[in-house]
């Protein structure tokens, strides 16, 4: 996921972080260790990709980082090169950490870095996640190990029990952090964090940036670099339709456009806080699933109906440019101007929502005659020709409203329950027998845990939790509507 917004644009999202233009290089450019160089070219490492080209400059001088970095570019070894530099091999103690969101990745990252090690002997790289069993890893750290990588919630079990110590840590990697907070593991990463040493160098690579980045940047690194690749803003993918149509008829437009091109998520801009309430209240009487997201609303259930959005257990969310400010869903699939807002920037960025990444994405703008002067303001500054589509003209093969594909269950415990993310996904994985692939996203407050379920699975699941137990305990547990 990427920002489409060009360099020029204004918003919160598209100056967070400078451009960065790298070209093709070889890795002998860098003051790398000569057994290094001739691993990397043993293994096929010919010259830099973008990220690594633009990264390891920064990284290799000891300097904090954040960069933005999706799977497939390459930047494990932006990571691994320098954290593998630092090594002192006769020292056997825990010199540098990977976190990393799930076993898999992990699992991926301990395989790369252990063959780059290959230039030197007994580099002893060690993975510690969840789902396997304690002992054996307990047995493997008491033997030492020079690098670790692993889950968030493993290496705080470890560093509780003391068969983990991060005294002699140099360097700390926040590997895809963005989904880490996504699966509500910001706490976890900032008790970890505190537990390593003040002077470390930190490398972040996150796909994209919403606030909690920044937040965690702020809070832990170290006057940071930051790379953010322009190669990588693809406005392109985000395919743009408009329609005119009458403003009165333009909220029971927005039912049309779901009912023919049925997106799984969509966002949906309205410029008040009363056209909100009115979009939401015609697409529930239609059956849709929607929430609404504008100013009055109070902190908590703003909280509440973004992770329902992001749990992909609501279709519609209808919000205010305001409200939507740093908002930052995955898996966006569609975004609809209900309203043309008069400020292109503003316009660029409300699509930009979609088409992130690998995705592509779809842009519906509804709009009045008067309107066409905004379109035509937009499509000058943003250097593209408006697409016009007649909204009465296009075909509802399927009239019935759309079914969000997952629910999601709200345990009552949270934080201070000592409640984590992998307690839930055990509980639904362990005795209640369902599958990684039925649980979605988890996120855990200080009071409240949210997990998505599939819908197929959502009354059962349920009742398994509350039936169960977490952490020793029963729990409360109901399903969100909307």
């Amino acid at each position: 996921m990427t920002d489409i917004i060009p360099p020029t644009a204004s918003s919160a999202d598209a100056t967070a972080l400078p451009q960065t233009t790298t070209t093709a290089q070889a890795f002998d450019t860098l003051a790398l260790p000569a057994g290094m160089l001739a691993n990397l070219q043993q293994l096929g490492y010919l010259s830099m990709t973008p990220i690594q080209a633009a990264a390891l400059p920064f990284a290799l001088a000891g300097e904090d980082l954040i960069a933005q970095a999706k799977t497939g570019s390459g930047k494990t070894a932006a990571f691994a090169l320098p954290l593998l530099a630092r090594l002192e091999p006769q020292q056997l103690a825990v010199q540098a950490l990977v976190l990393c969101p799930t076993r898999e990745l992990a699992d991926q990252v301990t395989q790369e870095i252990r063959r780059l090690a290959r230039f030197a002997e007994n580099i002893k790289v060690l993975s510690l996640c969840g789902g396997t069993p304690m002992r054996p890893q307990r047995d493997s750290l008491a033997h030492g190990a020079h690098v670790v990588v692993g889950t968030p919630g493993r290496i705080m079990d470890h560093l509780e029990r003391g068969s983990l110590s991060l005294d002699t840590l140099n360097t700390l990697v926040l590997d895809e952090a963005d989904r880490m907070l996504d699966m509500g593991f910001h706490d976890d990463i900032a008790w970890i964090a505190q537990h390593c040493p003040p002077k470390r160098q930190t490398l972040l690579f996150s796909a994209t940036f919403p606030a909690g980045i920044a937040a965690l940047a702020q809070r832990f690194l170290r006057t940071p670099r930051t790379v953010k690749l322009a190669e990588q803003h693809a406005a392109d993918k985000i395919r743009q339709r408009f329609y005119e149509i009458e403003h009165p008829a333009r909220l029971q437009a927005v039912a049309t456009l779901l009912r023919h091109y049925r997106p799984v998520s969509t966002l949906a801009f309205c410029n008040t806080r009363q056209q909100c309430r009115a979009l939401v209240e015609l697409l529930r009487t239609e059956g849709f699933h929607a929430l609404a997201l504008h100013g009055e609303m109070e902190q908590r259930e703003r909280d509440q109906v973004l992770i329902q959005f992001a749990n992909r257990s609501c279709s519609v969310l209808v919000a205010t440019d305001v409200a939507a400010r740093g908002l930052d869903i995955a898996q966006l699939e569609t975004v609809i101007n209900v309203d043309v807002t008069p400020d292109p920037e503003v316009h660029i960025h409300r699509i930009g929502r979609t088409g992130r990444g690998d995705a592509e994405g779809l842009a519906l703008s509804l709009c009045s005659g008067a309107d066409k002067r905004r379109v035509a303001a937009i499509a000058q500054a943003a250097g593209f020709e408006p697409e016009w589509q007649d909204i009465t003209a296009l075909p509802i093969e399927d009239a019935s409203a759309l079914r969000p594909p997952m629910s999601t269950l709200l345990i009552l415990g949270g934080r201070k329950d000592k409640i984590r993310p992998g307690d839930v996904l055990g509980a639904l994985t362990g005795e209640a027998g369902f599958t990684r692939e039925q649980v979605g996203k988890i996120t855990v407050t200080d009071h409240h845990t949210y997990v998505a379920v599939t819908q197929e699975i959502a009354g059962d699941a349920l009742r398994r939790l509350a039936a169960g137990k977490l952490k020793g305990r029963p729990v409360k547990v109901r399903a969100l509507e909307d």
